[in-house]
């Protein structure tokens, strides 16, 4: 079987999206490429990740454009006189699991005519959307849904970071027809051992592995992170005390 290559992109930027995609490449085994960096001053992405999924060697694949100014990447690689070519952007070859993140929300333009989500659409990868579970979050979940919904881009659910908000959450899987695949919270400390811990429970690795059976997404054994199918099973209520803190290192997730 192919191993799964999955895209990881957000709602927003400063969502927490780099810690996500650091806790699935550690519970895949997999590797990771982020396409685009804009911003070199703090920790890049890749090395956030490759820290906290203790993933080195040839498992961090090298960005295909690294720009030094932290905004938009259009306006970024425009300030350093660089062209960026979406159509020569291309998932690299392995042959363990690969986790793609994209830069912010996405709507993030590339160019002046190209976004993420119509680089996502080209791929045709599945992608998890992260999502707060903060006020305004409903809004902009469902927005991004229905922004890769009208491009063909397979959304594979969400994963929702933050304090549990079982109505939230309940709301954004129903209206937006997608599972939830687990929430993350907020870990203080933030480690490779305590996100390991902590993504470990909140997800399980089947979930993102292809051409799942729509039955296997409807059940989870005793203990296991809470999964709500739209209008397939109603919400298991969580106790408050499983909202943690996660606490990113930079100030970019």
């Amino acid at each position: 079987m192919t191993a799964p290559r999955i895209v990881v992109t957000g709602t927003d930027t400063g969502i927490g999206k780099t810690v996500f995609a650091a806790g699935l490449v550690g519970l895949l085994g997999a590797d990771y490429w982020k396409p685009v960096q804009a911003g070199l001053d703090d920790e890049t992405d890749s090395e956030t990740v490759a820290r906290l999924a203790r993933a080195g060697g040839d498992r961090i694949h090298a960005e295909a454009f690294r720009l030094k100014l932290p905004a938009s990447p259009h306006f970024a690689a425009a300030r350093e006189g660089v062209v960026i070519a979406p159509e020569a952007l291309e998932p690299p070859p392995t042959h363990r699991p690969l986790v793609i993140e994209g830069a912010g929300g996405v709507l993030v333009p590339l160019t002046e005519t190209t976004t993420f989500a119509d680089l996502f659409a080209r791929w045709r990868l599945p992608v998890v959307l992260c999502a707060r579970t903060a006020l305004g979050t409903i809004n902009h979940t469902l927005l991004s849904l229905e922004a890769l919904r009208r491009r063909g881009v397979p959304v594979l659910g969400v994963a929702f970071i933050g304090e549990a908000e079982a109505e939230t959450e309940r709301i954004i899987a129903a209206m937006g027809g997608v599972p939830s695949l687990g929430r993350l919270p907020r870990l203080r400390p933030l480690s490779a051992d305590t996100l390991e811990r902590a993504f470990g429970e909140a997800f399980r690795s089947e979930d993102f592995l292809p051409r799942r059976r729509r039955d296997d997404r409807k059940t989870r054994p005793a203990g296991g992170p809470r999964r709500t199918m739209a209008r397939e099973e109603e919400p298991r209520s969580r106790p408050a005390s499983e909202g943690r803190a996660l606490t990113s290192t930079k100030g970019r997730p």
